[in-house]
C-alpha cells in the first residue's frame, strides 16, 4: 500500500441496502475504482480472506459485528492490519469523528454524502496517506 500509488480497489461495508448501492454507484464514478461491497462486518472479514483491497470503507453502526469491531479484527490479522480503513457514520459530531479518528483510520465520511462527491473524497482521503 502506498499513497502515492493510485487507489483501484475498495471494499464498502454497510447493512443498509440502498446505501450500499448508492455508495458503490457512486464509487464507481471514478472508472478506475473497483468496488466490492459487503452487508455487514462478518461478510467483510470472510470476503478479505479473498480480496486484496487498497482501502475498506466501514460503516460504524452495524447489527453484530459494527465498524469498530471489525476494524479491530482487521488490526488483529496480520494479512489486513496494513488496510486503510474508512468510517461512514451518521454520527457526524466532531467528538465522534475524533473517538473514530482516535481508532487509526485514514478518514471520517458523514451520512447521508454527497454521492457526486464521494469518490473524490475518498482518493482524498487516500492521498494523505503516508507512504
Amino acid at each position: 500500500m502506498s499513497a502515492s500509488s493510485a487507489l483501484r480497489h475498495v471494499l464498502y461495508v454497510d447493512d443498509e441496502p440502498d446505501i450500499r448501492t448508492v455508495a458503490s454507484m457512486a464509487l464507481e464514478l471514478d472508472p478506475d475504482l473497483r468496488v466490492d461491497t459487503a452487508d455487514s462486518g462478518e461478510e467483510a472479514l470472510a470476503l478479505l480472506a479473498s480480496l486484496d483491497p487498497d482501502l475498506v470503507i466501514l460503516d460504524v453502526m452495524m447489527p453484530g459485528l459494527d465498524g469498530p469491531s471489525t476494524l479491530a479484527r482487521m488490526r488483529a490479522d496480520p494479512r489486513l492490519q496494513s488496510i486503510p480503513v474508512v468510517f461512514m457514520t451518521a454520527k457526524a459530531m466532531p467528538d465522534e469523528q475524533a473517538r473514530l479518528l482516535a481508532l487509526g483510520v485514514a478518514g471520517v465520511i458523514a451520512k447521508p454524502f454527497d454521492p457526486m462527491r464521494l469518490a473524490a473524497r475518498v482518493i482524498e482521503l487516500w492521498a494523505q496517506l503516508p507512504d
